[in-house]
């Protein structure tokens, strides 16, 4: 479990992490909105995908608010080459479907930068892609 804070009336995200048979499922809450709360949402399952070296990573995104514009998704993907992260496989489950299509560009700006990411809708078929899907 992680907290980080940044609002004065209390944390900005949470964080719930969880072994699995297909690795590691991180549970993101809270309120995004910005480059700086995704990078350090994103720093924060890092450390932890360092510390627990897992195969596979399921990241629920249940936060409030939009992901970085476009134009930042470039940056937010650079900054975390060498985080640990291209080692291991990432689905991304984003619950809020109108912001899909942004966060897919995310995606494919990622596996053109050495990240194995896919995008999913729904949890059960992102777990799924990380027990059986194709590497």
């Amino acid at each position: 479990m992680s907290d980080m804070g940044g609002a004065a009336d209390g944390p900005v995200f949470h964080i719930e992490f969880a072994g699995t048979d297909y690795g590691l499922r991180a549970w993101a809450t809270g309120v995004n909105g910005s480059l700086e709360t995704t990078l350090a949402c994103w720093r924060t399952i890092a450390e932890e995908v360092r510390r627990q070296s897992p195969r596979g990573l399921l990241v629920v995104d249940d936060m409030e608010g939009e992901p970085p514009p476009p134009d930042q998704l470039l940056e937010f993907v650079q900054a975390m080459q060498g985080q640990g992260m291209e080692a291991v496989r990432i689905a991304y489950v984003e619950r809020h479907a109108e912001q899909i299509p942004q966060v897919e560009f995310a995606g494919l700006l990622a596996n053109e930068h050495g990240f194995e990411a896919r995008i999913f809708a729904e949890e059960t078929a992102a777990a799924l892609w990380l027990r059986y899907g194709e590497r």
